[in-house]
């Protein structure tokens, strides 16, 4: 199964919350796409719910299937909550810790940043959106990348890194400090219905 690569506008209005992080989907229009959205009202199984809470953050990581899949079960393997675990593996991953520091304004950008060789990880070039960052590691821009104007509009509008981040805007690099704690992660998912459809 490849990576969804529509349009996350319409993801987002289908599921009620911002998957980019902007906001500016719900905006405009915050109900379902299509021409009955403003006026739906169906109730969901309990599967529905299980299924609806995987696809929202499948969708907020931009991951496919089998990544999420394999990342889940690499998560029940480690000591603590399952669900939390998951999460966390989750926020660990370069593409996404490009988007928390600020150098990219949505997790897609960060993740062609990455694809394009912009990204290093403790002075060494990393093209792999996916690599798992270990705390103590630090994340740049190579030289060649350092006057980037999409750098450099993300940075300007990015006004807040997480506490498990340090960011140094002179020197456009940042250190993951430690892995985040859940209520330093997105409110807005229930873990627990996402373990739930995965035990089935």
């Amino acid at each position: 199964m490849s990576r969804f690569t529509g349009s996350i506008w319409k993801k987002s209005r289908r599921y009620g919350i911002s998957l980019s992080g902007t906001g500016k989907e719900l905006e405009k229009r915050p109900y379902a796409p299509g021409q009955h959205g403003p006026n739906q009202r169906r109730k969901q199984s309990e599967y529905g719910l299980q299924l609806q809470e995987k696809q929202k953050l499948r969708f907020m990581y931009g991951i496919n299937e089998r990544q999420f899949r394999r990342l889940f079960d690499e998560a029940g393997k480690m000591k603590g909550v399952h669900g939390e675990n998951f999460m966390i593996l989750l926020e660990a991953r370069l593409d996404n810790l490009v988007y928390r520091l600020g150098l990219a304004r949505t997790r897609r950008q960060a993740r062609q940043l990455v694809n394009h060789g912009h990204i290093t990880v403790d002075g060494s070039r990393v093209d792999i959106p996916s690599y798992r960052v270990q705390p103590g590691q630090t994340i740049g821009l190579r030289e060649k990348s350092k006057d980037l104007q999409i750098v450099k509009e993300a940075i300007e509008v990015n006004n807040f890194v997480p506490e498990y981040l340090s960011f140094d805007a002179e020197k456009q690099e940042g250190t993951f400090n430690r892995y985040p704690e859940r209520s330093e992660l997105p409110s807005e998912i229930n873990e627990a219905l996402i373990v739930e459809f995965y035990s089935r």
